[in-house]
């Protein structure tokens, strides 16, 4: 991958901080997504032609595969950039998120559009909250490099699959962009290895790393 120097405007900062559902310091919170007008004005950014370019969500449901009728837990909802879409294809979701801002804006975008397979979920920066085998998968995009306690929240996580079940990650790589890329200081973000690594250590013992689907992330399905 070529180098250069990543641009990384203040704009991804609220976006990343705002999708960080657990292990992320209380402070981020209340700086980023605790005010409900703000959060509105930060959706426009988080449902952007821009976002799409760079995360590229149709190939990530091509690669999620057939999702009818089985249950995701989205860690670190947001706005629903991804819940929506996972329901769209027939998913029950669980779109879940630290922020109460985040939960509001998301309710009021389900009630509006009469959504019956989607469900928020208020959740600590520590804990899922997942009940055991509740979830089919746990899908947790750019969101990993920002938790905390990552070995014991995810061993939380792999309690909560279904037998059969997965999680998969989406974050970025550990490399720097020649383009202008959304995406968190380097220093915050964590290799493939080391995603793998934490992962194996809370319990998860198969592992798909796709590293040529998306331009800037990369995917890992645990198991």
């Amino acid at each position: 991958m070529k180098t250069s120097k990543t641009i990384f405007p203040a704009a991804a900062i609220s976006l990343l901080l705002s999708l960080s559902p657990a292990g992320v310091k209380a402070q981020h919170a209340a700086q980023a997504f605790s005010d409900k007008e703000a959060v509105a004005k930060m959706a426009k950014n988080f449902e952007s032609p821009a976002r799409d370019s760079m995360q590229q969500p149709g190939k990530v449901l091509l690669y999620l595969g057939d999702i009818r009728d089985k249950t995701i837990m989205d860690l670190g909802a947001a706005t629903g950039y991804f819940s929506l879409k996972f329901a769209a294809a027939g998913a029950r979701v669980i779109a879940a998120d630290v922020s109460d801002a985040f939960q509001e804006y998301l309710q009021e975008r389900i009630t509006k559009d009469k959504i019956r397979n989607i469900t928020t979920r208020k959740i600590p920066y520590d804990n899922p909250q997942l009940q055991d085998q509740e979830a089919d998968l746990v899908f947790v995009a750019n969101t990993y490099h920002h938790i905390e306690d990552r070995i014991v929240y995810f061993a939380k996580v792999k309690r909560g699959l279904k037998n059969g079940g997965c999680l998969v990650i989406l974050d970025f790589f550990k490399a720097r962009f020649t383009e202008t890329v959304q995406a968190p200081a380097m220093a915050m973000r964590a290799s493939v290895d080391e995603v793998v690594l934490e992962l194996r250590q809370a319990g998860f013992q198969s592992f798909d790393v796709e590293v040529n689907l998306l331009p800037y992330q990369y995917i890992i399905k645990a198991r």
